[in-house]
C-alpha cells in the first residue's frame, strides 16, 4: 500500500510571542517509520480536537520529540539566510490588496511551459512588505486575510510552485502558513491542523511529481520527496508506482 508516513519535527521557522487562543494538546508521532501504513496517517484525538506540534527546520535536521518539554525550541537551528542569487519576488499592501500577479510574473519570468531548470537552481523567495492598519497588530503575516488570499491566487495559478522555492530559507514552510489551516504558538512557533497539513502535503506530490516528469527533471522521485519530507512527512515509491502506473491519459 502506497505509504506516507509523518515525520513530524519541531520547527523554529514562525517564532511568534502570541500565544495559541485554542492550545491543541500534544500528539507523539509515529516512529516506527519502516511499517507499512496508510496514505493518511493516524493522529490520536481527544475531544474532537486533533493536536499535533509541525514545526519547520529549515537546515533540514529534524528534532523528533516525544515529550512536550520546555526547552525544545531551543534545540531546533535558527533558518538559514535567503539563498544568494534568488528570484526575490517584492509584494506590498497594493499588490495584495489588487490580487496583482505581476509582480511575481515579471521577477520570475515563470510560464506552464517555461524551462525550470533554472528556478530550481537559484530558487524564489518573497519579500511581504505589508503595513498594518494598526501598527499594535501582534498577528503574523501569515494570519491576515488578505495576504493568504494573495497567495492562494499565486498557488491556483502555479501549483507547482513549492518545488521551486527557497526549502532552507524557510520559504516552503512560509508558503504552506499562507494556505494550510494553523494557530500560532509562543514556544513553538506554526502549529498545523495535520489533517489540512496532509491534504496538502499530499496535493503537492501528486502535481509536482506529475510536473517534474513533464519537464523530464532528473530524480523526480527525489526531489517529490525531499519537498515532502521538508513539511514533516516521508513518501514511499509505492505511491510513485501507482501513479506511474494509472497516469491519466492526455486529452
Amino acid at each position: 500500500m502506497a505509504a506516507a508516513r509523518p515525520l513530524i519535527p519541531l520547527s523554529p521557522s514562525f517564532q511568534h510571542t502570541l500565544p495559541s487562543i485554542n492550545p491543541w494538546m500534544p500528539c507523539k508521532p509515529i516512529s516506527d517509520l519502516m511499517a507499512s501504513s496508510l496514505p493518511i496517517s493516524l493522529f490520536r484525538r481527544q475531544q474532537g480536537v486533533v493536536a499535533v506540534s509541525v514545526a519547520f527546520d529549515p537546515s533540514g535536521n529534524f528534532d523528533i520529540s516525544l515529550q512536550d518539554e520546555e526547552d525544545d525550541a531551543s534545540k531546533v537551528s535558527p533558518p538559514m539566510p535567503p539563498r544568494e542569487g534568488r528570484f526575490e519576488v517584492f509584494i506590498d499592501n497594493d499588490i495584495i490588496r489588487k490580487l496583482d500577479l505581476s509582480p511575481f510574473q515579471t521577477t520570475t519570468g515563470l510560464t506552464s511551459s517555461a524551462d525550470p531548470r533554472e528556478h530550481l537552481d537559484r530558487t524564489i523567495g518573497f519579500t511581504i512588505n505589508y503595513e498594518r492598519e494598526d501598527p499594535y497588530d501582534p498577528r503574523e503575516l501569515s494570519e491576515f486575510p488578505d495576504i493568504r488570499l494573495w497567495f492562494l491566487r499565486v498557488d491556483a495559478t502555479y501549483p507547482w510552485l513549492p518545488i521551486l522555492l527557497d526549502w532552507r530559507a524557510g520559504e516552503l514552510a512560509r508558503y504552506a502558513a499562507m494556505l494550510v489551516p494553523h494557530q500560532m504558538n509562543m514556544r513553538m512557533g506554526v502549529v498545523f491542523n495535520p489533517e489540512a497539513l496532509e491534504l496538502f502535503v499530499m496535493g503537492k506530490v501528486f502535481v509536482v511529481y506529475s510536473w517534474l516528469k513533464q519537464h523530464e527533471i532528473p530524480k523526480p522521485r527525489l526531489k517529490t520527496k525531499d519537498m515532502a519530507r521538508m513539511l514533516g512527512f516521508g513518501i514511499g515509491d509505492e505511491l510513485f508506482d501507482l501513479i506511474d502506473h494509472n497516469s491519466p491519459v492526455p486529452s
